[in-house]
């Protein structure tokens, strides 16, 4: 089961990596210690695997900081779930491969145990409760499984003949 990590609406890009920790700062191997390091600081080091990030309104707003993805990336989460997210980010998180779902699932608490089912849609509680997800198109899921846009295209060279030029 993966761990809900709940935050507000308007999640600022600076707030997910404030600016002195980017990767030109530090490094991308230390990219990882840093997500939210001023507003939880414990998030970074207890973050599993398959855990869940669920957020309000305008997840991932201000600066077009590819970083701020990128570190969530790295910290190998399940999937970031809000009812919508800034467009940068949006695209930034499927350049990288990091699954997201606009869908609101602020029923679960912070720290609560759910299963993340990307192949069925759902986000699921131990006690039953359930928040469908919009389910993605082919072509994210591959660019997803592939670990973003970059493997991808190393793999494959060219789009998909489904996808418009």
């Amino acid at each position: 089961m993966a761990r809900i990590w709940s935050f507000g609406s308007d999640v600022n890009t600076d707030l997910i990596v404030p600016g002195r920790y980017a990767p030109y700062v530090t490094s991308d191997a230390e990219l990882r210690t840093f997500p939210f390091v001023e507003a939880r600081p414990e998030f970074a080091k207890e973050v599993a695997p398959g855990d869940v990030l669920v957020a309000g309104p305008n997840f991932g707003c201000g600066s077009s900081r590819e970083y701020a993805a990128l570190a969530l990336r790295l910290c190998e989460l399940g999937a970031i779930v809000a009812p919508s997210f800034a467009r940068i980010f949006f695209r930034n998180a499927l350049n990288l491969g990091l699954p997201l779902y606009e869908a609101d699932a602020r029923v679960f608490a912070d720290g609560e145990r759910v299963e993340l089912d990307h192949e069925a849609g759902i986000l699921r509680s131990a006690d039953g409760r359930v928040v469908e997800l919009p389910k993605p198109g082919a072509f994210e899921r591959a660019i997803w499984s592939a670990g973003g846009m970059v493997p991808w295209f190393r793999a494959h060279g060219r789009f998909p003949e489904s996808v418009p030029s």
